[in-house]
């Protein structure tokens, strides 16, 4: 018989619902503003590049200014995402919830009104905080509306699903945005999101504390934050200094030793920001892995194959959000395949190291490409395979990094895994653009750069370095996830199930 593995084996005891209430019985509406919510910030990623050259054009910002748009987001977000998931747990998630929406549509208007690029960094920066709040709320409403694990396991398969395939949706919808209206669009269209989520988180939601009897941890939050802004800001600057810059590798450094101290203020403090006991369990461990490598490789689909299909396919803004569509459709297929049929039956350490091989696969099978390759020959079987396999692995490994976590902690523990993903990306960012880069300048090199073939045949060699790299990536989370998965079935013990019903 194979091991059966208990994924609150590091939950404190006793913490579970005491009065065995009946599942709410609107939790699938709360699912759908819950989900809504998540896709407002999940496309942000990406809707607002689409309209970056645009944006360019029209507030008269340099290139090199051009990154701080995608940047200060990123850093806002990424720094106090687990602050944000603390103070959801503090203060309770509804409140969180609704003033994540309202300050991030709030944030949106201010940034489609943007007569000057300080004007658009800071509505961005304003984005990123709010979302910082807004994110490990609405995944930590899911992880306590949803106690059934047949439930959890539907309800988690769609919120993966939108969390993998918002990127693409973020793509599709900037291109028609931009293209039909203005670039200001892709800002202010958050404002129907925002409107649908809040009026209808007002209505369903009630409010629960579970963590009233704690305090804010202050120091562990100056320091997460801190370090995990160091980590964005480091790799951010990689793309525009080389590796050997003290603006590199010295927030590189200064990240490591603050997290390294944040750690262990956790063990020491008296109501620490992030309790180990979130993170040392195994299972929980491999799925917060799961989704950082997800997150990593990722950009290497999204980002150079859209500048494959525009710049040397030819494709609109619009038809290159079209092109991700089949992705985006196998991808939620196999989101409800993978966490409502395959992991219950199987368990994860089968399951979810072979989506990352097969997206591993699909991203050696991109590197194919040429510069007269044709879509739906070249493309479009390698984005299928690649669809699968992030649906196979990106909602059970959400759904397994927030399972069995106590109530007091399912924010914060939420918060973990918007952290892993967005770190993910911006590890990815940072090595794919400086790999992609070296490749085109070696390949030029001994070369004519005046002729447009061989200039056509550099960028060709930048993205299937990309994607040669973003397939080593999903290697090795085949690789780590394999190990450090239990085998067997995941079986949640009810004596320290610590959910909470809405």
């Amino acid at each position: 018989m194979p091991k059966t593995q208990t994924l609150s084996e590091s939950a404190p005891k006793g913490t579970a619902d005491p009065s065995g209430a009946a599942p709410p019985a609107n939790r699938w509406w709360i699912l759908s503003i819950v989900g809504i919510a998540q896709l407002m910030v999940v496309l942000d990623a990406t809707i607002v590049n689409i309209a970056l050259p645009s944006a360019q054009a029209d507030l008269g910002f340099t290139d090199g200014n051009r990154q701080w748009i995608v940047t200060a987001y990123a850093l806002a977000f990424a720094s106090l995402l687990l602050l944000g998931g603390r103070i959801a747990d503090l203060f309770g998630r509804k409140p969180a919830f609704l003033v994540g929406v309202a300050g991030f549509a709030g944030a949106s208007v201010l940034g489609g009104m943007a007569n000057s690029f300080g004007m658009l960094v800071t509505a961005r920066a304003l984005q990123g905080v709010f979302g910082a709040l807004l994110a490990p709320a609405a995944l930590s409403l899911l992880n306590t509306t949803f106690t059934d694990a047949k439930e959890r396991a539907k309800a988690f398969s769609v919120y993966g699903a939108i969390a993998g395939a918002g990127g693409a949706v973020g793509l599709l919808l900037g291109g028609v945005l931009t293209d039909a209206l203005d670039w200001r669009w892709t800002l202010y269209v958050n404002l129907v999101f925002a409107v649908v989520a809040f009026a209808g988180g007002w209505v369903l939601l009630s409010n629960r504390r579970d963590a009233a009897n704690s305090k804010l941890d202050l120091p562990g939050a100056l320091l997460v934050s801190a370090g995990l802004f160091s980590v964005v800001y480091g790799f951010s600057n990689a793309e525009t200094h080389d590796w050997g810059s003290p603006q590199t590798w010295g927030f590189l450094v200064a990240a490591g030793v603050l997290l390294t101290v944040f750690t262990w203020w956790q063990t020491r403090a008296a109501h620490p920001l992030l309790p180990m006991r979130v993170l040392l369990n195994r299972t929980r461990a491999a799925s917060f892995i799961a989704v950082l490598v997800t997150g990593a490789g990722m950009f290497g689909v999204f980002l150079f194959l859209t500048y494959y299909l525009q710049l040397n396919l030819g494709f609109s803004p619009t038809r290159t959000g079209v092109a991700f569509l089949p992705m985006m459709a196998a991808l939620m297929i196999m989101a409800q395949v993978s966490t409502t049929v395959l992991v219950p039956r199987i368990g994860p350490k089968i399951i979810i190291p072979t989506g990352f091989a097969l997206a591993a696969v699909a991203m050696v099978w991109l590197t194919g490409i040429g510069v007269d390759s044709d879509f739906s020959t070249a493309v479009l079987p390698p984005l299928l395979v690649m669809g699968a396999g992030l649906g196979i692995v990106m909602p059970p490994a959400m759904a397994l990094a927030t399972s069995g976590v106590a109530a007091a902690d399912a924010g914060v523990a939420s918060a973990t895994v918007n952290t892993m993903q967005q770190v993910g990306g911006s590890i990815g960012t940072a090595l794919l653009n400086t790999l992609a880069a070296s490749a085109a300048t070696s390949y030029l090199a001994g070369k004519d750069p005046a002729d447009k073939l061989v200039r056509a045949q550099s960028t060709i060699e930048s993205y299937t370095t990309a994607f040669w790299w973003s397939a080593g990536f999903f290697a090795a989370g085949a690789l780590i996830t394999f190990l450090l998965y239990h085998r067997g079935v995941a079986e949640q013990d009810p004596d320290a199930a610590p959910v909470v019903h809405m």
